[in-house]
Formats: structure tokens, C-alpha cells, sequence
């Protein structure tokens, strides 16, 4: 994305050589150091900074200990696939869905409208990120920026270059870096944009002049749905559905890849049943996700489930949006047709 995607298990056993037996992060202070003037040379002779005036920024940044064990941490093991939709797809969290819903619903459609994209989709990510803007981060994101950037080798490039889009976005927008908060990966507002993708993506959904993806909900929801539309949602497209196996199954073991690698017609040829009327060179992916009670539940997502997994790379997250999505809208519509 938008958004900063772990990629965990491979950063988690890079990660585990900052933590000291204690449990404390150990930092090298000469390396953060030399990694400072290397982003003040960067900022000066890529972006025309004053040298002093990144140095001050800098200056007021904190390395936090605290973000490097939370990122090398271990503890948030890989979840099955029930246990994971159990986070999401929760009675309060859909309720507060239709709650958000019924209290913007007119920025809802607007924003849907514009972009060609539904609207329970930017309705499902915001319930996800943030639990509808309730829950954005009490990091500041300059100092996990800089933390990370400076002081965490394994992904040091990646978070330099999203420190140095959070810069820019104080001087192309005005804000105010000091005071904005987000998570211990530098994601901000009700979206959880990392800065790159605020440059790229956010829009201005009121006219204002102004990108506020913290407070003004009509740039949330005109971004949420931008980044969607620009990443090609298909209006009105397939997501994704469960399916069956028949007698015919060939024992294919589904690969869970968010790339869509078989068309319809190939996973008909390997024994899964799906409805009649999809086509047979629709593209697909497949995946085998372990159910409440061990048994694998058949998934098949098709491109608008590959453009979920832009937002955040995960099929769990992908589909878990899509499941929250059309519980919420079921219920939304259901309250409206009640009235």
C-alpha cells in the first residue's frame, strides 16, 4: 500500500538479532548517527532541505526501544484462518460498521460513486484499520519513522524512504510532523496510509485544499476508495466465495497466493465445484484455510480479492475485509428496509 505489510516471518528472524537476552533493543548509536547524516545529505541534494532544518527535525525524533521489540516480537504467532476472521468479524465490530455507515452515508455514496467502488469495501477497511477511525495510534510517527529508518537495519531503506515522503508531506501540505500520531510503522490517519502512499493516493474529497486523512471524513473516505480504484477495482466484480470439492477432487493443496495463477475452468479441471455461471477464463486464485474445527475451508478470490491484497498483503486480510464487508452491508440494508 498504502501500507506498511511485515512480510513477518521473514523479518522476524532478522529482527531477533536487535533484541538482547533481556528483551531490550539493543541500538548502535555510531550507526544511527552515520544513518542521520546520510538522510540530511539525502533530503539536501534530492529535495532542496536546509541542512539545519532536517537536522533540528532530527534532533526532536525519538529512537524508541519500544517500537524495535514491538516489530522484532515474536509474540503475534501466525494465526489460522478462524481465529484470525474471529478478530474482525465480530457482532460489536459489525454494528459500529452500520453505525459509521448510517452517520456518513451520504459521504459514503458520494465517495463510491466517484470511484466505482462499493461501498461496504472502504466501510470494511476502516472498520479493520481502525475500527472506524476510533483507534488510529498513539506512536508519533516521526519517531517511528526515524526509529525505524535509523535504527532497524533489516527494512532501514524502506522506512528512510517513507521518513523522507512524511517530510515532504509537511512541507507540500502543511502538516504539522511533530504532533502526528499513528502506529510503531509510521501508518497514519483512519486509513493507516503509510506516506508514500498518502503522497500517491489521498485525495482532497471535500475541496478544501486539504488532505486530512485523521479527521475529515470525506477525505478519508474519497482516499480509501482512490487507492482501490487506482489499484483496479472492478465495479461490481467477483471477490471472492467458499466452495466445495467434489468426488472428483485431484488432492490439490492450494498454494494460498494472493497472484491469481488458475482460471476458473483449471480449478473445475482439479476438482472444485463452483457455481455455473462463472466463466471458465475468469481468473482465480485458490486457497485452503484451516477451519474452526480443523477442516479446511475451499476459498476462491478473483481480481478484486487481488486488489484487497494491494491494501495489505495477506490473504487472511483480504478476505477477512471482504467477509466483513458484506456482513456489515447485510445488516446496513436489512435496518434500511426495516425503516
Amino acid at each position: 500500500m498504502k501500507k506498511f505489510s511485515c512480510g513477518r516471518r521473514c523479518l522476524l528472524l532478522a529482527a531477533g538479532m536487535l533484541v538482547a537476552a533481556t528483551g531490550r533493543a539493543e541500538i548502535d548509536a555510531e550507526a544511527v548517527e552515520r544513518a542521520k547524516r546520510d538522510f540530511v545529505a539525502r533530503m539536501v541534494s534530492k529535495h532542496g532541505f536546509d541542512a539545519q532544518d532536517v537536522e533540528r527535525t532530527l534532533a526532536k525524533a525519538e529512537i524508541q526501544e519500544k517500537i524495535l521489540e514491538t516489530i522484532a516480537r515474536p509474540a503475534e504467532r501466525v494465526l489460522p484462518w478462524h481465529e484470525y476472521r474471529a478478530i474482525f468479524l465480530t457482532p460489536e465490530r459489525i454494528a459500529a460498521g452500520v453505525e459509521f455507515w448510517n452517520a456518513h452515508a451520504d459521504d459514503i455514496a458520494a465517495a463510491s460513486e466517484r470511484y466505482g467502488v462499493a461501498p461496504e469495501i472502504v466501510v470494511a477497511i476502516l472498520g479493520i484499520e481502525t475500527y472506524f477511525g476510533r483507534r488510529m495510534g498513539s506512536w508519533r510517527v516521526l519517531d517511528a519513522l526515524a526509529t525505524l529508518a535509523f535504527a532497524y537495519p533489516p527494512r532501514a531503506s524502506f522506512f528512510a524512504s517513507e521518513l523522507e515522503s512524511f517530510l515532504l508531506l509537511g512541507r507540500e501540505e502543511g502538516i504539522e510532523i511533530f504532533d502526528q500520531l499513528g502506529s510503531y510503522a509510521g501508518a497514519m490517519g483512519a486509513g493507516q496510509f503509510i506516506p508514500s502512499s498518502f503522497r500517491a493516493y489521498a485525495v482532497d474529497g471535500n475541496g478544501d485544499g486539504r488532505r486530512d486523512l485523521w479527521h475529515d471524513q470525506q477525505d478519508i473516505l474519497a482516499s480509501v476508495a482512490n487507492y482501490f480504484k487506482a489499484h483496479g477495482w472492478r465495479e461490481g466484480g467477483l471477490v471472492a466465495e467458499r466452495v466445495d470439492i467434489g468426488d472428483g477432487w485431484s488432492g490439490h493443496v492450494p498454494e494460498n497466493q494472493m497472484d491469481l495463477n488458475h482460471t476458473v475452468g483449471a480449478l473445475r479441471r482439479l476438482g472444485y465445484v463452483l457455481p455455473a455461471d462463472r466463466d471458465d477464463d475468469t481468473k482465480a486464485t485458490v486457497l485452503g484455510l484451516e477451519g474452526p474445527n480443523g477442516e479446511t475451508e475451499y476459498w476462491v478470490g478473483y481480481h478484486n480479492f487481488r486488489v484487497i491484497t494491494r491494501y495489505n498483503r495477506s490473504v487472511m486480510y483480504a478476505l477477512a475485509a471482504h467477509e466483513l464487508s458484506r456482513a456489515i452491508a447485510e445488516e446496513y440494508r436489512e435496518a434500511r428496509a426495516e425503516r
